[in-house]
Protein backbone atom coordinates (compact mmCIF):
# COMPACT_ATOMS: atom_id res chain seq x y z
CA UNK A 1 0.00 0.00 0.00
CA UNK A 2 1.19 3.36 -1.09
CA UNK A 3 1.15 6.63 0.97
CA UNK A 4 -2.09 7.67 -1.46
CA UNK A 5 -4.74 5.96 0.67
CA UNK A 6 -8.24 6.35 0.10
CA UNK A 7 -10.55 6.56 3.25
CA UNK A 8 -12.38 3.66 2.73
CA UNK A 9 -8.78 1.56 2.31
CA UNK A 10 -7.42 3.04 5.10
CA UNK A 11 -10.56 2.48 7.41
CA UNK A 12 -10.35 -1.17 5.80
CA UNK A 13 -7.00 -1.46 6.95
CA UNK A 14 -7.19 -0.49 10.35
CA UNK A 15 -9.91 -2.67 10.99
CA UNK A 16 -7.88 -5.44 9.88
CA UNK A 17 -4.72 -4.85 12.50
CA UNK A 18 -6.32 -6.44 15.43
CA UNK A 19 -6.34 -10.05 13.82
CA UNK A 20 -2.81 -9.25 11.40
CA UNK A 21 -1.44 -8.07 14.89
CA UNK A 22 -2.63 -10.85 16.85
CA UNK A 23 -0.71 -13.07 13.89
CA UNK A 24 2.29 -11.60 14.18
CA UNK A 25 2.19 -11.86 17.68
CA UNK A 26 1.81 -15.45 17.31
CA UNK A 27 5.15 -16.17 16.01
CA UNK A 28 7.16 -13.96 18.80
CA UNK A 29 9.76 -14.84 20.99
CA UNK A 30 7.49 -14.33 23.77
CA UNK A 31 5.23 -16.86 22.55
CA UNK A 32 1.93 -17.43 21.04
CA UNK A 33 0.19 -16.60 24.57
CA UNK A 34 1.40 -12.83 24.99
CA UNK A 35 -0.99 -12.15 27.78
CA UNK A 36 1.37 -14.08 30.08
CA UNK A 37 4.45 -12.36 28.50
CA UNK A 38 2.36 -9.10 28.55
CA UNK A 39 5.18 -6.17 29.62
CA UNK A 40 7.85 -8.80 30.36
CA UNK A 41 9.05 -8.18 27.03
CA UNK A 42 11.63 -5.36 27.49
CA UNK A 43 15.63 -6.95 28.11
CA UNK A 44 17.05 -4.48 30.74
CA UNK A 45 19.75 -7.33 32.03
CA UNK A 46 22.76 -5.52 30.54
CA UNK A 47 24.08 -2.22 30.63
CA UNK A 48 22.48 -0.67 28.12
CA UNK A 49 18.61 -0.85 27.20
CA UNK A 50 16.78 -0.43 23.31
CA UNK A 51 14.15 2.57 22.59
CA UNK A 52 12.20 2.12 19.64
CA UNK A 53 11.73 5.34 17.62
CA UNK A 54 8.78 4.61 14.80
CA UNK A 55 9.00 7.16 12.36
CA UNK A 56 8.59 7.49 8.18
CA UNK A 57 12.13 7.93 7.08
CA UNK A 58 10.43 7.32 3.48
CA UNK A 59 7.12 8.25 1.83
CA UNK A 60 4.48 11.53 1.78
CA UNK A 61 5.32 11.61 5.48
CA UNK A 62 8.85 11.48 5.50
CA UNK A 63 8.93 15.45 4.38
CA UNK A 64 7.71 16.00 8.39
CA UNK A 65 8.69 12.99 10.14
CA UNK A 66 12.40 12.57 9.39
CA UNK A 67 13.25 15.83 11.91
CA UNK A 68 11.39 14.13 14.39
CA UNK A 69 13.77 11.27 14.44
CA UNK A 70 16.66 13.83 14.34
CA UNK A 71 15.72 15.10 17.53
CA UNK A 72 14.70 11.92 18.71
CA UNK A 73 17.83 10.75 18.59
CA UNK A 74 19.20 14.12 19.83
CA UNK A 75 17.11 13.52 23.02
CA UNK A 76 18.97 10.10 23.62
CA UNK A 77 22.49 11.65 23.10
CA UNK A 78 21.55 14.14 25.80
CA UNK A 79 20.65 11.60 27.90
CA UNK A 80 23.38 9.49 27.10
CA UNK A 81 25.75 11.90 27.71
CA UNK A 82 24.63 12.97 31.31
CA UNK A 83 24.78 9.36 32.58
CA UNK A 84 21.89 7.28 31.34
CA UNK A 85 18.54 6.59 32.90
CA UNK A 86 18.96 4.50 35.85
CA UNK A 87 22.56 4.01 35.25
CA UNK A 88 22.12 2.25 31.55
CA UNK A 89 23.20 3.77 28.51
CA UNK A 90 20.39 3.96 25.56
CA UNK A 91 20.30 2.15 22.67
CA UNK A 92 18.16 3.66 19.85
CA UNK A 93 16.81 1.08 17.40
CA UNK A 94 15.09 2.95 14.54
CA UNK A 95 12.08 1.36 12.63
CA UNK A 96 10.76 2.99 9.14
CA UNK A 97 6.95 3.35 9.16
CA UNK A 98 7.30 4.46 5.78
CA UNK A 99 3.95 6.22 5.65
CA UNK A 100 2.03 3.07 5.65
CA UNK A 101 0.44 2.04 8.39
CA UNK A 102 -0.27 -1.47 8.55
CA UNK A 103 3.66 -1.07 8.07
CA UNK A 104 4.00 0.70 11.23
CA UNK A 105 1.78 -1.58 13.38
CA UNK A 106 4.27 -4.64 12.12
CA UNK A 107 7.07 -2.33 13.06
CA UNK A 108 5.97 -1.70 16.21
CA UNK A 109 5.26 -5.22 17.07
CA UNK A 110 9.00 -5.66 15.61
CA UNK A 111 10.18 -3.44 18.13
CA UNK A 112 8.41 -4.88 21.40
CA UNK A 113 9.26 -8.52 20.69
CA UNK A 114 12.74 -8.88 18.44
CA UNK A 115 14.43 -5.94 19.48
CA UNK A 116 12.83 -5.82 23.41
CA UNK A 117 12.88 -1.98 23.91
CA UNK A 118 11.38 -0.13 27.18
CA UNK A 119 9.57 2.48 25.48
CA UNK A 120 8.87 3.12 21.94
CA UNK A 121 8.78 7.41 20.21
CA UNK A 122 6.88 8.07 17.47
CA UNK A 123 3.72 7.79 14.69
CA UNK A 124 2.98 11.34 13.32
CA UNK A 125 -0.19 10.80 11.98
CA UNK A 126 -3.38 9.54 13.44
CA UNK A 127 -3.98 6.61 11.04
CA UNK A 128 -0.33 5.40 12.14
CA UNK A 129 -1.32 6.29 15.44
CA UNK A 130 -4.70 4.26 15.45
CA UNK A 131 -2.87 1.07 13.84
CA UNK A 132 -0.36 0.94 16.27
CA UNK A 133 -2.16 1.65 19.25
CA UNK A 134 -3.88 -2.38 19.55
CA UNK A 135 -0.44 -3.11 19.52
CA UNK A 136 1.27 -1.84 22.40
CA UNK A 137 -2.18 -1.99 24.12
CA UNK A 138 -1.66 -6.13 23.69
CA UNK A 139 1.69 -6.29 24.50
CA UNK A 140 1.46 -3.41 27.46
CA UNK A 141 4.05 -1.38 26.21
CA UNK A 142 4.60 1.94 25.78
CA UNK A 143 4.03 4.05 23.10
CA UNK A 144 4.67 8.12 23.47
CA UNK A 145 2.99 10.16 21.10
CA UNK A 146 4.73 13.39 20.31
CA UNK A 147 2.06 14.91 17.22
CA UNK A 148 -0.65 17.30 17.84
CA UNK A 149 -4.47 14.99 16.95
CA UNK A 150 -8.04 14.98 17.49
CA UNK A 151 -8.15 14.30 20.85
CA UNK A 152 -11.25 11.84 21.84
CA UNK A 153 -8.75 9.25 22.65
CA UNK A 154 -6.73 7.73 25.56
CA UNK A 155 -5.15 4.36 26.20
CA UNK A 156 -3.36 3.11 28.75
CA UNK A 157 -0.11 2.07 27.12
CA UNK A 158 -0.20 5.81 25.22
CA UNK A 159 1.38 9.07 26.43
CA UNK A 160 0.47 12.32 24.20
CA UNK A 161 3.35 14.89 24.33
CA UNK A 162 1.70 16.60 21.44
CA UNK A 163 -0.97 19.05 21.95
CA UNK A 164 -4.76 17.37 22.17
CA UNK A 165 -7.91 19.37 20.72
CA UNK A 166 -8.54 22.02 23.62
CA UNK A 167 -4.70 23.36 23.58
CA UNK A 168 -4.74 23.61 19.85
CA UNK A 169 -8.06 23.57 17.66
CA UNK A 170 -10.05 25.20 20.14
CA UNK A 171 -7.42 28.19 20.80
CA UNK A 172 -6.98 28.44 17.39
CA UNK A 173 -10.85 29.30 16.58
CA UNK A 174 -11.42 31.27 19.24
CA UNK A 175 -8.33 33.66 17.59
CA UNK A 176 -10.21 33.74 14.35
CA UNK A 177 -13.25 34.81 15.81
CA UNK A 178 -11.81 37.19 17.70
CA UNK A 179 -10.17 38.33 14.53
CA UNK A 180 -13.60 38.46 13.25
CA UNK A 181 -12.98 35.51 10.67
CA UNK A 182 -16.61 33.47 11.10
CA UNK A 183 -16.82 32.22 7.95
CA UNK A 184 -14.65 29.45 7.60
CA UNK A 185 -13.90 26.41 4.53
CA UNK A 186 -12.38 23.31 6.16
CA UNK A 187 -9.28 21.56 3.70
CA UNK A 188 -8.05 18.69 4.97
CA UNK A 189 -6.28 15.50 4.09
CA UNK A 190 -8.65 12.30 3.89
CA UNK A 191 -7.77 10.55 7.02
CA UNK A 192 -8.59 10.09 10.50
CA UNK A 193 -7.35 13.56 11.90
CA UNK A 194 -8.60 16.09 9.77
CA UNK A 195 -11.95 14.21 9.43
CA UNK A 196 -12.48 14.37 13.54
CA UNK A 197 -11.10 17.64 13.77
CA UNK A 198 -13.41 19.20 11.28
CA UNK A 199 -16.33 17.68 12.87
CA UNK A 200 -15.33 19.14 16.16
CA UNK A 201 -14.55 22.39 13.98
CA UNK A 202 -18.48 22.43 12.87
CA UNK A 203 -19.37 21.70 16.10
CA UNK A 204 -18.03 24.46 17.57
CA UNK A 205 -18.89 27.02 14.91
CA UNK A 206 -22.75 26.09 15.45
CA UNK A 207 -22.47 27.02 18.88
CA UNK A 208 -20.50 30.12 18.91
CA UNK A 209 -21.69 32.26 15.30
CA UNK A 210 -19.66 30.77 12.73
CA UNK A 211 -20.65 29.36 9.62
CA UNK A 212 -18.67 26.00 8.00
CA UNK A 213 -18.98 27.52 3.83
CA UNK A 214 -17.35 24.34 2.62
CA UNK A 215 -15.13 20.99 3.00
CA UNK A 216 -12.98 18.92 1.23
CA UNK A 217 -10.24 16.27 1.29
CA UNK A 218 -7.27 15.23 -0.86
CA UNK A 219 -5.92 11.85 -0.57
CA UNK A 220 -2.77 11.61 1.32
CA UNK A 221 0.17 12.81 -0.47
CA UNK A 222 -2.29 14.29 -3.39
CA UNK A 223 -0.54 16.74 -5.41
CA UNK A 224 -3.72 17.96 -7.19
CA UNK A 225 -5.22 21.07 -5.78
CA UNK A 226 -6.95 22.76 -8.48
CA UNK A 227 -10.40 22.10 -7.59
CA UNK A 228 -10.63 22.53 -4.51
CA UNK A 229 -8.65 25.66 -4.55
CA UNK A 230 -11.37 26.96 -7.45
CA UNK A 231 -13.86 26.12 -4.43
CA UNK A 232 -12.50 27.83 -1.64
CA UNK A 233 -11.97 30.78 -3.61
CA UNK A 234 -15.54 31.30 -4.66
CA UNK A 235 -16.85 30.16 -1.40
CA UNK A 236 -16.98 33.49 0.21
CA UNK A 237 -14.88 32.18 2.81
CA UNK A 238 -13.27 34.54 5.32
CA UNK A 239 -10.28 32.05 6.24
CA UNK A 240 -9.44 28.91 5.92
CA UNK A 241 -8.70 25.90 8.53
CA UNK A 242 -6.15 23.51 6.98
CA UNK A 243 -5.57 20.27 8.37
CA UNK A 244 -3.40 18.89 4.95
CA UNK A 245 -0.16 16.80 6.50
CA UNK A 246 2.81 15.40 4.89
CA UNK A 247 4.18 16.74 1.29
CA UNK A 248 0.09 17.65 -0.37
CA UNK A 249 0.62 21.04 1.81
CA UNK A 250 3.35 22.07 -0.61
CA UNK A 251 1.02 21.80 -3.99
CA UNK A 252 -1.86 22.89 -2.24
CA UNK A 253 -0.32 26.41 -1.41
CA UNK A 254 1.69 26.48 -4.87
CA UNK A 255 -1.73 26.44 -5.71
CA UNK A 256 -3.52 28.80 -3.70
CA UNK A 257 -0.51 31.64 -4.58
CA UNK A 258 -0.94 30.59 -8.88
CA UNK A 259 -5.31 31.59 -8.06
CA UNK A 260 -4.20 34.28 -6.51
CA UNK A 261 -5.30 33.89 -3.49
CA UNK A 262 -2.75 35.39 -0.52
CA UNK A 263 -3.21 35.57 3.52
CA UNK A 264 -4.43 38.88 3.17
CA UNK A 265 -6.95 38.25 1.24
CA UNK A 266 -7.90 35.14 2.70
CA UNK A 267 -6.00 33.91 5.24
CA UNK A 268 -5.45 30.01 6.06
CA UNK A 269 -4.56 28.76 9.90
CA UNK A 270 -3.03 25.47 9.64
CA UNK A 271 -1.93 22.80 12.14
CA UNK A 272 0.34 20.36 10.65
CA UNK A 273 2.38 23.13 8.95
CA UNK A 274 5.81 24.23 11.31
CA UNK A 275 8.71 25.39 10.19
CA UNK A 276 10.45 22.08 8.49
CA UNK A 277 7.30 22.11 6.56
CA UNK A 278 8.09 25.84 6.04
CA UNK A 279 11.24 25.59 4.04
CA UNK A 280 10.43 22.76 1.95
CA UNK A 281 6.99 24.61 0.76
CA UNK A 282 8.79 27.79 0.35
CA UNK A 283 8.38 30.91 2.49
CA UNK A 284 7.04 32.77 -0.85
CA UNK A 285 3.71 30.38 -0.76
CA UNK A 286 3.16 31.03 3.21
CA UNK A 287 4.66 34.67 4.04
CA UNK A 288 1.73 36.06 6.41
CA UNK A 289 -0.14 32.91 6.70
CA UNK A 290 -0.89 30.91 10.51
CA UNK A 291 -0.54 28.65 12.25
CA UNK A 292 -1.77 26.69 15.70
CA UNK A 293 1.16 25.16 18.01
CA UNK A 294 2.54 25.58 21.16
CA UNK A 295 6.19 25.94 20.32
CA UNK A 296 8.31 28.05 18.12
CA UNK A 297 11.88 28.17 17.21
CA UNK A 298 11.67 31.76 18.13
CA UNK A 299 9.84 30.68 21.60
CA UNK A 300 11.99 32.84 24.12
CA UNK A 301 13.68 31.30 26.67
CA UNK A 302 17.09 30.23 27.81
CA UNK A 303 15.34 26.41 27.35
CA UNK A 304 14.78 26.76 23.98
CA UNK A 305 17.97 28.86 23.21
CA UNK A 306 19.68 25.83 24.34
CA UNK A 307 17.80 23.15 22.44
CA UNK A 308 18.08 24.84 18.86
CA UNK A 309 21.71 25.68 19.43
CA UNK A 310 21.91 21.77 20.59
CA UNK A 311 20.01 20.43 17.14
CA UNK A 312 22.09 22.80 14.77
CA UNK A 313 25.39 21.77 15.54
CA UNK A 314 24.08 17.92 15.65
CA UNK A 315 22.06 18.76 12.07
CA UNK A 316 23.14 21.70 10.44
CA UNK A 317 23.01 25.57 11.17
CA UNK A 318 20.17 26.16 8.63
CA UNK A 319 18.09 23.74 10.30
CA UNK A 320 14.81 24.88 12.04
CA UNK A 321 13.33 23.25 14.67
CA UNK A 322 9.28 22.89 14.83
CA UNK A 323 6.56 21.64 17.38
CA UNK A 324 6.42 18.07 16.76
CA UNK A 325 9.94 17.64 16.88
CA UNK A 326 10.23 19.67 20.44
CA UNK A 327 7.13 17.56 21.29
CA UNK A 328 9.35 14.27 20.16
CA UNK A 329 12.49 15.28 21.83
CA UNK A 330 10.46 16.54 25.55
CA UNK A 331 8.90 12.88 25.31
CA UNK A 332 12.36 10.94 25.70
CA UNK A 333 13.43 13.18 28.69
CA UNK A 334 9.57 13.09 30.53
CA UNK A 335 9.92 9.24 29.86
CA UNK A 336 13.80 9.28 31.64
CA UNK A 337 12.17 11.06 34.83
CA UNK A 338 9.59 8.65 34.58
CA UNK A 339 11.24 5.90 35.14
CA UNK A 340 13.94 7.65 37.80
CA UNK A 341 10.72 8.39 39.83
CA UNK A 342 9.42 4.83 39.55
CA UNK A 343 13.22 3.47 40.24
CA UNK A 344 12.42 1.02 37.59
CA UNK A 345 11.75 0.43 34.27
CA UNK A 346 8.60 -1.40 34.33
CA UNK A 347 5.73 -0.18 33.00
CA UNK A 348 2.84 0.13 35.30
CA UNK A 349 5.28 1.61 37.70
CA UNK A 350 6.80 4.06 35.43
CA UNK A 351 2.52 4.33 34.70
CA UNK A 352 2.18 5.14 37.98
CA UNK A 353 4.93 7.54 38.35
CA UNK A 354 3.79 9.94 35.46
CA UNK A 355 1.58 12.26 37.28
CA UNK A 356 2.89 15.79 38.16
CA UNK A 357 6.43 14.72 36.55
CA UNK A 358 7.82 18.37 35.14
CA UNK A 359 10.08 18.98 32.61
CA UNK A 360 11.38 22.86 32.18
CA UNK A 361 11.33 22.25 28.02
CA UNK A 362 11.92 24.38 25.02
CA UNK A 363 8.18 25.40 24.60
CA UNK A 364 8.43 26.04 28.69
CA UNK A 365 7.40 24.17 31.76
CA UNK A 366 5.41 20.96 30.90
CA UNK A 367 3.89 19.07 33.07
CA UNK A 368 2.50 15.21 32.53
CA UNK A 369 -1.39 14.63 33.51
CA UNK A 370 -1.27 11.21 35.45
CA UNK A 371 -5.05 10.64 34.89
CA UNK A 372 -5.19 11.42 31.00
CA UNK A 373 -1.57 10.67 30.12
CA UNK A 374 -1.45 14.05 28.12
CA UNK A 375 0.68 17.23 29.46
CA UNK A 376 -0.07 20.39 30.01
CA UNK A 377 0.52 22.97 26.94
CA UNK A 378 0.70 26.26 26.26
CA UNK A 379 -1.38 26.95 23.27
CA UNK A 380 -0.03 29.97 20.44
CA UNK A 381 -0.90 31.41 17.25
CA UNK A 382 1.93 32.18 14.60
CA UNK A 383 2.10 33.63 11.52
CA UNK A 384 4.91 32.92 9.07
CA UNK A 385 7.65 35.22 8.58
CA UNK A 386 9.90 36.91 4.98
CA UNK A 387 12.57 34.90 7.33
CA UNK A 388 10.81 31.46 6.70
CA UNK A 389 10.48 31.77 10.70
CA UNK A 390 6.74 31.20 12.68
CA UNK A 391 6.49 34.68 14.65
CA UNK A 392 4.11 34.19 17.33
CA UNK A 393 1.38 36.62 17.83
CA UNK A 394 -1.05 35.27 20.91
CA UNK A 395 -0.52 32.80 23.03
CA UNK A 396 -2.57 31.59 25.91
CA UNK A 397 -0.93 32.98 28.80
CA UNK A 398 0.31 29.57 30.69
CA UNK A 399 -0.61 25.97 29.90
CA UNK A 400 -3.62 24.87 29.40
CA UNK A 401 -4.56 21.32 31.30
CA UNK A 402 -5.58 18.68 28.58
CA UNK A 403 -8.97 17.79 28.08
CA UNK A 404 -8.91 14.95 25.18
CA UNK A 405 -12.77 14.33 25.44
CA UNK A 406 -13.75 18.29 25.89
CA UNK A 407 -15.66 17.03 28.81
CA UNK A 408 -15.06 21.00 29.95
CA UNK A 409 -17.06 22.17 26.79
CA UNK A 410 -20.71 22.07 27.09
CA UNK A 411 -20.86 22.42 23.18
CA UNK A 412 -18.89 19.62 22.55
CA UNK A 413 -21.92 17.32 24.45
CA UNK A 414 -22.77 15.27 21.70
CA UNK A 415 -19.11 14.77 20.28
Amino acid sequence: MSGLITRRGLLAGISALGAGAALSACGAKTGSDTSKAAGAQADTSGDTVRVGLLNSLSGTMAISEVTVHNALLLAVKEINAAGGVLGKQLKPVSQDGASDWPTFAEKAQALITDSKVVATFGCWTSASRKAVKPVFERNKSLLFYPVQYEGLEQSPYIFYSGATTNQQIVPALDYLKKQGLTKLYLVGSDYVFPRTANKIIKTYAKANGMEVLGEDYAPLGSTEFATIVNKVRSAGADAVFNTLNGDSNVAFFKEYKSAGLTAKKLPVLSVSIAEEEVKSIGTQYLEGQLTAWNYYQTTPGAANEKFVAAYRAAYGKDKPTSDPMEAAYISVHLWKAMVEKAGSFDVEKVKAASDGIEFDAPEGKVTVDGATQHVHKTARIGKVSASGLIEEVWNSGGPIKPDPFLKGYDWAADL
